[in-house]
């Protein structure tokens, strides 16, 4: 669906963190600020969608007060497609020195029937990418690269089965040649997907009484991948130890809630 650019504003406005509308922009700037440009599995998700949840609403739960995470994260949105609507135009009118621009993209990118969305690995993609970096970096905030969150799919003999082909090794080579962080989230997630198996990986998917959806997550998924996020945002130096918290503690899912549906 297109949106006009004032719907993409008043989407951003709910995006931005409670400090900047509570406290004034002199005390905001103070603040460093964790922005999340992705898709729907890292996006804020609303009463009319729960119990599906995703892990950018879990993320603030690693974070220590003074990181805000700011979640741009859209449904349905691709690398090429969050450019085109404008959002990454209002990340940038946002973002801050010394803000954090973290980019998650590939889910809608290999849509390659739907032209308004999609990207080739090695070439489009990677020059969608760079706007994003380049965009951080212009700004005097660091650009974070992180690999698509995998699927849930699993072969016949129970062996978790990668489902985003090139893209993630096209952003890795990209992270490399650009000097940029990269967060694995790909490898990790497949990991721990092997590491639960085919049936309790259902306890972390939106698997309800009416859907099998094993694309996005329930609560505990969320908290899984935002957990696996912020491990590597300090594994990579991103964040320092003073910046974290709680990256081995129980995570109540009580503590997930969603508001209700953002209007435009």
């Amino acid at each position: 669906m297109s949106l006009t650019r004032r719907q993409v504003t008043v989407a951003a406005i709910a995006a931005v963190p409670v400090a900047f509308s509570a406290t004034g922009t002199a005390q905001a700037r103070e603040q460093r600020t964790l922005y999340i440009a992705g898709d729907s599995t890292a996006a804020q998700k609303y009463a009319d969608a729960a119990p599906e949840t995703g892990w950018g609403m879990a993320l603030p739960f690693f974070l220590h007060k003074d990181r805000r995470v700011a979640n741009h994260a859209v449904n349905g949105r691709s690398s090429k497609s969050f450019v085109d609507e404008g959002r990454l135009d209002v990340i940038l009118g946002a973002i801050r020195p010394g803000d954090f621009l973290l980019i998650q993209f590939a889910h809608n990118d290999e849509k390659t029937a739907d032209p308004a969305r999609y990207t080739e690995p090695w070439t489009t993609y990677q020059d969608y990418l760079r706007l994003y970096i380049d965009g951080a970096r212009a700004r005097g905030a660091r650009p974070v690269l992180a690999t698509s969150v995998e699927r849930r799919k699993f072969d016949a003999s129970g062996n978790a089965v990668p489902t985003h082909g090139d893209y993630p090794a096209a952003m890795r080579a990209l992270a490399t040649e650009e000097g940029v962080a990269l967060l694995d989230i790909q490898a990790l997630s497949l990991a721990l997907w092997q590491k639960l198996g085919v049936e309790e990986t259902k306890r972390y998917f939106n698997w309800t009484a009416t859907e099998q959806d094993n694309t996005h997550f329930n609560p505990p998924g969320a908290i899984a991948v935002a957990r696996l996020v912020a491990r590597e945002l300090l594994r990579h130096r991103v964040l320092a130890p003073r910046d974290v918290c709680r990256l081995d503690a129980e995570i109540p899912e009580s503590w997930i809630t969603w508001p209700s549906p953002a209007t435009a």
